[in-house]
């Protein structure tokens, strides 16, 4: 019988080198896929995929296995960066990783994959899958702090029925190990940090080059008293403390913290271009125990139960939070949770578990 063939989405980093090492140690016929996402300004000093592609060549000849390089920039324009801005213009603050797995490196990807013969993927995310039931379940990985199930909770059964996650159970201390064992010099490579696309390059100018910021002011939420100006409502994002370029000590009997408390911005207004801002951390208006989510995404095909209890996460650095699911309205839910919620911000993913079950989730109003 033929060894079956799995093409393993290579980055140049470590996780996905160690994946495309167990996979060919378990006997499957591997080939590895260096995908090309962006190339509007890959001339710059803050592109890394062509150091990323010098990587990947080293680890496939050292692991041997070969590696076919695809150029996915037009489906990631259209489908990803398109979305990007158009959140950003609209006053939310995206999470274009979500959108990158669901559209490219899970759907741009598969189907590239599949027309080479392909029988799985596989990646180097942090997350597991299991058939439960005769359905495919998305799982928390092993190592908590490395979890990846948050940016995945788009993914579908055909998705997930074709998907291998080799790194699930190990940590990635133990990744680092295993690389460095199998002489692989990407083993102490640092991990990438960033929006996907972006990278390291700052990202104020980033976004200036594609939508044009508009000055206007600050006011305090409680009072609507005019403190300063800003440089345009898309650079800013619920909670967001650094950059306002507010200074000043707190007038007496303003309500929300002590004199000397920094401000965080608390909402804003698209018609007026205005950015709202509260003084104090724990100021009434960053905290909220419910929230709404539309564009609904469930792993199973069919949403969970409502008016039942789970556990959610409303951003990715976060622990589970107990919530309650009280409603789901066609691509519309609502969520309460235990404790207050701080800085909710529109745009961001919600994403609810059963325990280390993935459920979905969807995109904070």
């Amino acid at each position: 019988m033929s060894k079956k063939t799995v093409v393993v989405g290579l980055s140049g980093g470590v996780d996905s080198s160690v994946a495309a090492l167990l996979l060919k140690e378990q006997g499957w016929n591997v080939i590895g896929l260096f995908m090309k996402n962006w190339e509007d300004d890959d001339t710059e000093e803050y592109c890394s995929s062509r150091q990323d592609l010098i990587d990947v060549m080293s680890v496939a000849d050292k692991i041997g296995i070969d590696v076919e390089v695809v150029n996915f920039a037009a489906e990631y324009r259209d489908r990803v960066f398109a979305e990007f801005l158009r959140e950003y213009q609209a006053g939310r603050t995206p999470n274009p990783d979500v959108l990158c797995n669901s559209e490219i490196k899970f759907k741009a990807f598969l189907e590239h994959a599949l027309k080479l013969g392909a029988d799985r993927i596989a990646t180097g995310h942090y997350a597991g899958v299991r058939e439960f039931e005769g359905k495919f379940q998305l799982l928390k990985a092993e190592d908590g702090t490395k979890d990846q199930s948050y940016f995945l909770y788009r993914l579908n059964q055909a998705q997930l029925a074709r998907t291998l996650f080799p790194l699930a159970n190990l940590y990635k201390r133990d990744v680092r190990k295993m690389a460095e064992a199998a002489g692989l010099h990407v083993a102490l490579k640092k991990d990438s940090t960033g929006i996907c696309f972006i990278g390291e390059r700052p990202f104020k100018e980033f976004l200036a080059r594609y939508l044009p910021p508009k000055s206007g002011e600050i006011r305090r939420l409680d009072d609507g008293k005019v403190l300063g100006m800003h440089d345009g409502l898309m650079f800013h994002t619920l909670g967001q403390r650094k950059g306002l370029h507010i200074g000043g000590l707190k007038e007496k009997g303003q309500a929300g913290g002590g004199e000397h408390d920094a401000w965080f911005v608390a909402g804003k207004d698209m018609e007026r271009n205005i950015l709202y801002v509260v003084q104090g951390h724990d100021h009434p208006a960053l905290l909220k125990n419910e929230l709404q989510a539309e564009q609904l995404s469930w792993v199973a095909g069919r949403a969970p139960r409502a008016n039942w209890v789970y556990t959610a996460k409303p951003r990715y650095r976060t622990a589970d939070q107990t919530c309650h699911l009280l409603s789901v309205d066609g691509d519309a839910c609502a969520l309460y949770f235990a404790e207050p919620q701080w800085a909710l911000t529109p745009g961001q993913s919600v994403v609810i578990y059963e325990s280390r079950v993935c459920l979905g989730g969807g995109v904070i109003r």
